[in-house]
């Protein structure tokens, strides 16, 4: 490496450019053998800057959403959802409705998609810059929980609240105390026309003071969720059901030429 080809990787990690120093010389080559002007070479260093850093980008914010790897919009079976809930995932896949700070929420039996539905939209913001955190919704509120005990309830809200969108998956498990629905409603309160939650749930409104505990909070609580909100609902028969079926009946099918075989 030549004196000054070494000072320029120095300035150039300083800068924290890591693709210009990794294609500069390679582009300069292209550059020189298509007589590109120095504004066009440092243009497509430039753009390619740009491009990595997205990708980067992209890249972290990905790994600290939580979202479940496997859950996205490539291995979600479209096919078998209501055609309402199709043309409501197209929409909800360009993010404006985050930018409009309102909720999503979906609703259906166990089995029925509502996690994935949910998972893969998260997916399809990651790519297009959005912060996503996506948990069970027992584990935010155990989060908060332990952040109240500490005092520090206040600074965990702040925490969450970088999050554009946060995925709360199966509210209908929290039902255990009081303590827990103060802090569950706390954080939506707090997030209320603000940001976006997005909320899996097997119980219907109707059935929400499972969780809340008492009419008025229920109440308040599906206020604040509903008013500016898209909602899921997922019917059909439940994806586990069916997987297991078809197991059993590819089971017994082989069993039957084995027998056959043997006979």
């Amino acid at each position: 490496m030549t004196t000054s080809a070494g000072k320029l990787t120095v300035l150039l990690r300083t800068l924290k450019l890591p693709s210009f120093n990794e294609q500069y010389e390679e582009v300069a080559r292209h550059a020189e053998r298509e007589g590109w002007t120095f504004a066009r070479y440092l243009m497509q260093l430039a753009e390619a800057e740009i491009e990595d850093r997205k990708a980067r980008r992209i890249e972290r914010l990905l790994r600290q959403s939580g979202l479940p790897k496997d859950k996205t919009m490539a291995t979600l079976d479209q096919k078998r959802l209501p055609v309402k809930v199709r043309r409501q995932l197209q929409t909800l896949c360009d993010g404006g409705f985050v930018e409009r700070a309102e909720n999503v929420l979906a609703f259906g039996l166990p089995g029925r998609g509502k996690t994935h539905c949910l998972a893969a939209v998260g997916h399809e913001l990651v790519q297009r810059g959005y912060e996503v955190l996506f948990r069970p919704a027992f584990a935010i509120v155990q989060r908060l929980l332990a952040a109240k005990r500490d005092l520090g309830l206040e600074k965990e809200l702040r925490r969450l609240d970088r999050y554009q969108v946060v995925i709360l998956d199966d509210i209908g498990y929290v039902q255990q105390d009081r303590e827990e629905m103060e802090v569950l409603f706390t954080l939506l309160a707090e997030r209320y026309e603000r940001r976006s939650v997005m909320i899996t749930s097997n119980l219907v409104f109707s059935q929400w003071d499972q969780v809340f505990k008492d009419a008025m909070t229920t109440a308040a609580a599906i206020d604040r969720v509903v008013h500016h909100s898209v909602i899921l609902e997922l019917t059909g028969e439940s994806y586990r059901s069916e997987a297991a079926k078809k197991r059993n009946a590819k089971g017994s099918t082989n069993k039957g030429k084995s027998c056959n075989a043997t006979g």
